[in-house]
């Protein structure tokens, strides 16, 4: 297949297409499944635990019996939800998790039974567009699933999903620009092809920089997990649901994750292309083996995502904000313009852009990431408004109105009159 051809899509016969279906499925949940123990227990590593070591030998049935208690559990309904809404939003949020994956690549052409096909269930020539779009109405199954529950916190989720998403796509639609700027193609098959030589993460740094920020709000997982925080909102947007249904935006969440993660192993880390030095081997990008390569790469970006979790602290949303409309678009807006330059000025396919793409992206990636780590730092010394930080201010002066976020006074404390006459100051009791 060569570059930008969609010619071998479209045409396999339909025990072919059903069973290429069917594996993407089977692929996503026994990863869901496999992500939840190792997820537990990275964490239960990272933090000295031992973490699930009950169920089946070593822990290793853990999930599967999480699973099965979630499925026979009673499922409750409030009184107060809008019950086909309330019903209905769980199943989008997991068809739309699921069918993101039509357009992954997970390698080249191979023979199954005879027929050549791509390892790729479709693909489209604005399949990276495909995948914005269905991950996009992914988010109504959260936001519906908020206002239906007929309750404060449950909405107050729903609409945090709501504002994180609009923030958040921007900066990831401008990290794909430049993708589409240096490939010449929207197409997920022919950007893994461009990427046969130098893959697109060092010469568009930024990009990918950008990128993984943004996916992790994307999926609203720690330290960007405001829409179910469980600190001031019991459990966000999925308060009301039990059982299967809990489940299911469950399954959502982890599967959202591995999507990210491939479309990032698919647009900057060369798809299923070997990396080096197995690259070298003249079979390594042939047959099966890049599925192989292709899962070590997604399951990268998935211990990335624990990792996150186990380290940083999560956001104060003004600070989440921030972060989105005044650091990463404004660096991918640059970083676009960047790109655009270079290729206008410097040639297509030239190394001399190549040259100068890597050393811009060193540069803008630097500052980025200097950006974003002053953004962390301050997160727990906002200015109260007179140029002093919270760990300079004396505790007795300090003024919850100083900061913009006005409270009511409290009022005096008194105290309570004694019901019991024995209790009287003076009684002989």
């Amino acid at each position: 297949m060569t570059y930008g051809d969609l010619s071998p899509f479209g045409i396999d016969p339909w025990w072919l297409v059903l069973a290429k279906a069917l594996a993407i499925f089977a692929f996503l949940v026994v990863t869901t499944l496999v992500m939840i123990l190792g997820e537990r227990k990275v964490l239960a590593w990272m933090q000295m635990r031992i973490g699930p070591n009950r169920v089946g030998p070593g822990g290793l049935l853990q999930s599967l019996a999480d699973g099965v208690k979630l499925a026979l559990k009673e499922g409750i309904t409030p009184k107060g939800v809008d019950r086909p809404v309330y019903m209905l939003a769980p199943i989008i949020a997991v068809v739309a998790a699921i069918m993101a994956f039509a357009v992954i690549p997970f390698g080249p052409v191979v023979s199954v039974f005879g027929h050549h096909t791509p390892l790729q269930l479709t693909d489209l020539p604005v399949a990276v567009l495909y995948i914005l779009a269905v991950t996009s109405v992914g988010v109504y199954g959260i936001v519906l699933a908020g206002w239906a529950s007929g309750s404060t916190y449950p909405l107050l989720g729903g609409l945090r999903s709501t504002a994180q998403v609009i923030s958040y796509e921007i900066a990831m639609a401008l990290s794909f620009a430049t993708v589409f700027l240096l490939a010449g193609t929207m197409s997920t098959s022919g950007i893994v092809a461009e990427q046969a030589g130098t893959w697109f993460l060092f010469l568009l740094l930024p990009s990918f920089l950008i990128y993984a920020v943004s996916m992790v709000g994307e999926t609203n997982r720690a330290p960007f997990d405001l829409p179910e925080a469980e600190g001031e909102l019991v459990g966000g947007f999925h308060t009301e649901y039990s059982s299967l249904r809990f489940a299911m935006f469950f399954l959502a969440e982890y599967i959202n994750m591995v999507t990210v993660s491939a479309l990032a192993t698919t647009l900057f880390l060369g798809g299923w292309h070997a990396p080096w030095p197995l690259s070298l081997w003249d079979g390594a990008n042939s047959g099966w083996w890049p599925v192989l390569w292709f899962t070590i790469k997604v399951w990268g970006f998935l211990f990335l995502f624990i990792w996150l979790r186990a380290t940083l602290p999560r956001l104060r949303y003004d600070q989440f904000m921030n972060l989105g409309w005044k650091i990463l678009i404004p660096a991918a807006l640059l970083w676009v313009m960047t790109v655009g330059t270079a290729r206008a000025f410097l040639g297509e396919g030239s190394d001399a852009r190549s040259a100068a793409l890597a050393v811009a992206g060193v540069v803008v990636g630097i500052g980025f990431l200097v950006l974003v780590r002053n953004t962390v730092r301050t997160a727990g010394s906002q200015d109260l408004g007179d140029g002093r930080s919270d760990t300079e201010s004396s505790p007795l002066a300090f003024d919850a109105s100083a900061g913009g976020y006005p409270v009511p006074p409290l009022p005096p404390i008194t105290d309570p009159a004694p019901t019991n006459p024995n209790d009287r100051e003076g009684s002989d009791a």
